[in-house]
């Protein structure tokens, strides 16, 4: 039998739900959205869930990744019950659920703790720094080292063991027998998820949201390869340069509409920003800036004698790829590729 909480919902609000206990069961949200089925309806069951906060249905559900957030639902609410939102705030409770360190819930929760790690991180690297006595070969050779143990250390160490919990979470717990052959054979679902996130297609009017997240995507990923694997700050090659130029543009580009579109607020999903909403473009749109400076620097010759342009970098970096990725908005890219896989899974299992 499930166990009920009435006062999850307080709980709940700290994830940044706002009014949805002023739903009335109406069905109205579940009506407008476009993803929604009869097999996967919401977002009204979740709203359901979370007002009796039955933790343990609301852990094992995959329905919260499954929502891509167009605003339809909170758009039409006659009780403004902002169904949209509550769906974004489960997304962070179950990021802190499925995260073995409790840092996801304890960053999302509280400002003041954010600005606490973010400050260490900067810190961090200035102290580094004044220990090479600011030499910039040194640091810059740091730097290179520390982006390639970063992307192995904390997917090892703290994304695949979340991972895991999560599968534990939707699969295992509720008891639901799949076959090692069906999980090869979703695996194709999961790539193409986590690189097109095609999904979202199905949303009204998401084309061009669809397409710029496409491009940030590839964009990311392949900055990430050229910086870490072409070795970009290094590189004396023309087409690496150029291409490193190309990706941290498009990165730049992206993140700003992000960016304005929260400040200017036209739209039903920047209305409700929470503060690592913003961490996440802000950052973002900082690594792609701070990179393309530092390599126009170096073509210029003017890095050795603004060794702070690199250090902005070098912070950036840092808090980025120690606090935003493995605790932050990040992960959600990550889990909703998951949480479509693992839904495959289930389908399979029917």
């Amino acid at each position: 039998m499930a166990s009920i909480d009435p006062k999850f919902g307080e709980a709940l609000k700290a994830y940044g739900a706002i009014d949805f206990n002023a739903c009335y069961n109406c069905g109205t949200c579940t009506a407008v959205c476009s993803l929604s089925t009869p097999e996967d309806s919401f977002p009204r069951e979740m709203v359901r869930c979370s007002v009796l906060g039955l933790e343990d249905d609301l852990k094992s559900s995959l329905k919260p990744w499954l929502c891509y957030y167009c605003g339809e639902c909170s758009a039409h609410c006659p009780q403004t019950a902002n169904p949209g939102e509550l769906m974004m705030s489960l997304r962070r409770w179950l990021t802190s659920k499925y995260d073995w360190t409790g840092l996801s819930g304890l960053l999302y929760k509280s400002l003041p703790i954010s600005i606490v790690a973010f400050l260490l991180a900067a810190i961090g690297v200035i102290v580094f720094a004044f220990n090479t006595a600011f030499n910039l070969e040194t640091i810059m050779h740091a730097g290179h080292n520390f982006e390639m143990i970063a992307i192995g250390s904390v997917f090892t160490l703290i994304l695949l063991p979340n991972i895991i919990r999560m599968w534990w979470f939707v699969i295992i717990k509720p008891g639901i027998k799949v076959s090692f052959i069906t999980y090869l054979k979703s695996t194709w679902d999961l790539l193409v998820h986590m690189f097109t996130q095609k999904r979202s297609l199905g949303c009204d009017n998401n084309q061009f949201r669809w397409f710029e997240h496409l491009i940030l995507v590839l964009g990311y990923l392949l900055l990430l390869f050229t910086t870490v694997f072409l070795d970009w700050f290094s590189s004396q090659n023309l087409f690496i340069i150029i291409l490193g130029y190309v990706e941290s543009a498009i990165i730049f580009v992206v993140t700003f509409d992000f960016v304005r579109s929260r400040i200017k607020k036209n739209k039903e999903i920047s209305k409700f920003s929470q503060p690592s909403d913003w961490f996440f473009v802000i950052w973002l749109l900082l690594m792609g800036l701070t990179a393309l400076i530092v390599r126009a620097f170096i073509d210029l010759d003017l890095l050795q004698h603004n060794i702070w342009i690199y250090l902005l970098h070098m912070i950036v970096l840092v808090q980025w790829a120690l606090i935003i990725v493995p605790f932050g908005k990040w992960t959600h890219f990550l889990y909703r590729s998951f949480a479509m896989y693992f839904a495959k899974l289930i389908e399979a299992d029917r």
